[in-house]
């Protein structure tokens, strides 16, 4: 039985309690308000976990846009000023780096790079991820594109009968086996069922993730460690060395990795299946959102099927049966009103939490007038969610407008606050140092994925099906997931 998130924390934080025994804390001079609740190490995580945005706009109204919330251990110091934003992402007495390397060790087993005892360097790992634009996004995104239409071509669908499933399986299906096989490349042999188990124990352990983020032991989620122990396993040294057109910044990894003989072969396994998470966590939910918006949006569906016809038709391509569409970069960027439907169903369902840690206490300066006092350990988010639902930001926040970020045919980047120009308007993928790395390749895939299924197949949401909301489990992680299902129907078209 599925152990709930209420459960696991309360074992969590029982054992906790009785090995620290730790007590609240008092305000001290010039820190901001504090909202800490009454349950040790508890503290406010039940209500953020809940609803995270209702609890933090009632806590704005309460003290104003700075104030500490005592959630799951942490003392979390939230910044809800947009214009105050820049003053968090630049500070150098902030550090995101080190507390974004624990949890990951946590989270997936593999050897913490903070520990002065590994000599891994973590900027050589950080400059891998120049394969992950210009030319070399270039050839990545080729062979996702290829992959995307592999794995559609494989599905068989027809031109006359319609086919029916939930739309975030078919999601998770079709990005999971192309994104795998784009980065870590192709076994000699069919592996399709390895594929299947490997998608099965991927969404079991991603369902799990939030509470190893929250710090509750893996040894409380059910057979997570032992699920987390399998997947590891596709990544080991023996399996990835038969596999072919591996991408390059994979082959890079393994070649920097491997040089480091402190490393065992299963604790390098667990950094690629890590990248990997980082490759899907996000994108899969994001796709889900971007193709269910435009599904049930006639006028968007339209309007972005026409931009991918006239892209295509400019390059001389047909769509068919046989998926053998190219989009290049320049294509996929020319596409504005793609973009904005993108960037629409980011702003309606990215939930993440930008978050840097104080290594030593100081005070922290916004503007002249304004600065307040950090303790050493504690944490300063930005919760962007907050910014992306401002009515004063985006007229009617809560309703999906799919050309939001078009304007005068051009993307659309001018945003106010108060009559004030904002920098920071729309944040999914995090700011400066913990900006995500992949994020070109994840808007290029999305893209793709979404001109492949426009222009290749009729889609419709079933009649009778429910509006799908946002399942609040992973607020502060990222996108966030549907809280229920929803079928679709789809065919090739005639």
């Amino acid at each position: 039985m599925e152990m709930s998130f209420l459960v696991a924390l309360v074992l969590a934080v029982t054992a906790l309690v009785l090995l620290t025994g730790l007590l609240h804390r008092k305000r001290r001079p010039g820190e901001p308000p504090l909202e800490q609740g009454w349950i040790p190490l508890i503290g406010k995580t039940i209500e953020f976990h809940q609803d995270s945005l209702g609890f933090l706009l009632s806590c704005q109204q309460k003290w104003g846009d700075i104030f500490t919330v005592y959630i799951a251990g942490k003392y979390i110091t939230f910044v809800l000023n947009p214009f105050l934003y820049q003053f968090v992402v630049q500070h150098k007495q902030l550090d995101f780096q080190k507390f974004s390397l624990a949890i990951s060790a946590k989270a997936f087993g593999h050897p913490d790079l903070n520990d002065p005892k590994i000599p891994v360097s973590n900027e050589e790992i950080h400059k891998l991820y120049n394969c992950l634009m210009g030319e070399e996004l270039n050839i990545l995104n080729g062979s996702m594109m290829k992959n995307l239409q592999s794995v559609l071509k494989q599905e068989q669908v027809g031109p006359t009968e319609w086919r029916i499933e939930s739309m975030f399986d078919f999601c998770c299906r079709i990005i999971i086996e192309a994104t795998y096989v784009s980065l870590y490349g192709k076994a000699p042999k069919n592996e399709q069922k390895q594929i299947i188990e490997l998608k099965e124990k991927f969404l079991k352990f991603d369902k799990m993730f939030p509470y190893l983020v929250a710090g509750i032991p893996i040894e409380l989620l059910s057979n997570i460690k032992t699920m987390r122990k399998e997947l590891i396993s596709y990544f080991m040294s023996r399996k990835l060395d038969q596999r072919l057109n591996m991408a390059n910044i994979i082959k890079k990894r393994m070649s920097l990795l491997e040089g480091y003989s402190y490393l065992q072969d299963h604790q390098i396994a667990a950094h690629h299946f890590a990248f990997l998470w980082a490759a899907l966590g996000n994108t899969v939910p994001a796709v889900f959102w971007a193709l269910y918006y435009l599904v049930k949006n006639p006028e968007a569906h339209a309007a972005v099927h026409d931009e991918i016809e006239h892209v295509l038709q400019a390059a001389g391509q047909r769509t068919g049966p046989d998926f053998n569409i190219s989009l290049s970069r320049e294509d996929l960027d020319s596409m504005v009103t793609l973009g904005s439907v993108i960037k629409e169903s980011f702003r309606l369902c990215s939930s993440s939490m930008n978050i840097r840690a104080a290594h030593e206490d100081f005070t922290l300066k916004f503007k002249e007038d304004q600065r307040i006092k950090l303790r050493k350990g504690d944490w300063v988010a930005l919760y962007p969610q907050i910014l992306h639902m401002d009515s004063e930001v985006y007229e009617n926040p809560e309703v999906y407008k799919y050309n939001r970020f078009v304007e005068n045919g051009k993307e659309k980047t001018a945003f106010y606050k108060g009559g004030k120009k904002l920098r920071y308007y729309l944040m999914p993928f995090g700011s400066g140092s913990s900006m995500c790395p992949g994020r070109h390749f994840a808007i290029s895939e999305i893209k793709m994925f979404l001109s492949i299924m426009l222009a290749s197949f009729d889609m419709e949401i079933v009649k009778g099906e429910r509006s799908v909301g946002l399942d609040n489990d992973r607020a502060g992680l990222g996108i966030l997931l549907p809280d229920s299902n929803v079928q679709f129907r789809y065919k090739l078209h005639q």
